[in-house]
């Protein structure tokens, strides 16, 4: 049977919202951070919710809040309504940043937000006081559909593989560098092709595979090295090259920079001529008209445009 006006008049479209939440965050507490609420909040309007569709929605898991099958049905056109919205309802209405007390998310790796995170902070909190920043590190597979959901706003780094479907702004030009421990007797102030290749690499895949390194661009110059150790996470390199001062790695330059600062490392330049790499902001088309996706777009433009990254340096005396 057709709903009718009557049953409309007793949803509280503002219980969607709360129920897109849910779906995106599975959690009480995360759905009222990206709404700018309180916990008891969402648990009342979840209440209300479960007696208008009959139907728990979620229950608690060893995972969290998992969705009942009704909730499942519902994910689809909740996302459209709310999309919709987004687009043509707030557009109307304007983002005021000053005001507004949303929580943007963001895709990026650790490195990323090594790089991306300070300044942007620093941005928002001027601009956006009241705003909350959450990150998230995601297989590139998962990104399109989470920035499609709208559970990430901006996906940041370097996505060579992201899907085409994604609108795509660069914002600044990376290099790779060679980093060798500090106690690394064995290495000079330059780095020959035999030691590139012999020595034990460590190297950095988001999926843990070598296939689908993130320096992969090695292998694709046609060189064959002595990878040790495939990782998913770039901070923990430069700890093993102290703890294991044999092993090199070749990684984005920010990276290297900030940890020769303590003086546990050195940075080289590579024996071959590797290509400079974009950084990238990513969003999906659903949300490229969202007022407040598109201030976020800008602020994040204006932050970077002009970003320059450290030059390679020489060997401590």
């Amino acid at each position: 049977m057709a709903p009718t006006d009557s049953s409309l008049k007793q949803l509280d479209l503002n219980l969607l919202g709360v129920l897109d939440a849910l779906l995106r965050e599975q959690s009480v507490t995360r759905a009222a951070e990206s709404l700018g609420t309180t916990q008891s909040a969402i648990s009342h309007s979840l209440g209300r919710l479960r007696i208008f569709f009959d139907d728990a929605l979620f229950v608690k898991s060893s995972k969290g809040m998992v969705a009942t099958r009704k909730a499942e049905l519902l994910r689809q056109p909740v996302m459209d309504i709310m999309a919709t919205v987004r687009q043509h309802v707030l557009a109307e209405a304007g983002f005021h940043p000053a005001r507004s007390r949303r929580a943007f998310v963001f895709a990026m790796t650790d490195v990323g937000e090594l790089v991306f995170l300070p300044p942007l902070l620093t941005e928002l909190r001027h601009e956006a006081p009241h705003c909350t920043v959450r990150t998230v590190q995601v297989p590139i597979e998962q990104i399109e559909g989470l920035l499609a959901s709208g559970e990430v706003d901006l996906a940041l780094g370097s996505i060579r593989s992201a899907p085409e479907g994604l609108y795509r702004q660069r914002l600044f030009l990376n290099t790779f560098v060679t980093i060798v421990s500090a106690r690394n007797s064995s290495i000079g102030d330059s780095l020959t092709m035999e030691q590139f290749q012999q020595m034990p690499q460590v190297v950095v895949s988001l999926e843990g595979k070598l296939g689908t390194a993130y320096d992969k661009l090695v292998e694709e110059q046609g060189l064959e090295r002595n990878v040790f150790l495939t990782t998913p996470h770039f901070l923990v390199v430069p700890l093993l090259l102290e703890r294991h001062p044999d092993l090199i790695a070749t990684v984005p330059m920010e990276l290297a920079s900030v940890f020769s600062n303590y003086g546990t490392l050195r940075i080289l330049k590579p024996p071959i001529e590797l290509p400079q790499f974009a950084l990238s902001q990513h969003w999906h088309p659903r949300f490229h008209n969202d007022p407040a996706v598109s201030w976020l777009r800008a602020l994040v433009k204006r932050t970077f445009e002009h970003y320059r990254e450290p030059k390679l340096g020489k060997r401590p005396k």
